[in-house]
């Protein structure tokens, strides 16, 4: 079967937004795949504000959650493996869900940035 720590965490995102609350990704910071910005990890965890007036193109699937933050001005795209995810809550009071300890079979690997584009060549036709 499918893990359900996925389905889980769009429901506790969905119920958290459409309560006009913020919501905060608990995350393991030392599972294999995790890519956050490490000075801010404390106790091997980070907790991470996944609103949408915090993140850019933030993807929640059966993989991981992915987005665009800064962190101290500087921008950076994130991944976090979908086992990484600890818990979902409301940063305003505490409510939430942590998430059932679950076997996860393959571990995905953090998407490769795309490579820069070239711009355009111009070259005369005769």
């Amino acid at each position: 079967m499918l893990p359900k720590r996925s389905y889980l965490l769009n429901a506790a995102y969905s119920w958290v937004a459409d309560n006009d609350m913020t919501p905060y990704l608990l995350v393991d910071a030392e599972q294999k795949g995790v890519v956050i910005p490490t000075e801010f990890v404390k106790d091997g965890q980070i907790v991470l504000n996944i609103s949408m007036s915090a993140v850019r193109h933030l993807i929640m699937d059966k993989e991981a959650v992915s987005f665009e933050a800064r962190f101290s001005g500087k921008p950076m795209q994130v991944y976090v493996p979908i086992s990484a995810a600890l818990a979902l809550y409301a940063k305003e009071n505490g409510d939430g869900f942590v998430f059932p300890d679950e076997e996860f079979l393959d571990e995905p690997t953090p998407p490769t940035p795309p490579e820069p584009k070239k711009g355009f060549q111009l070259k005369v036709v005769k």
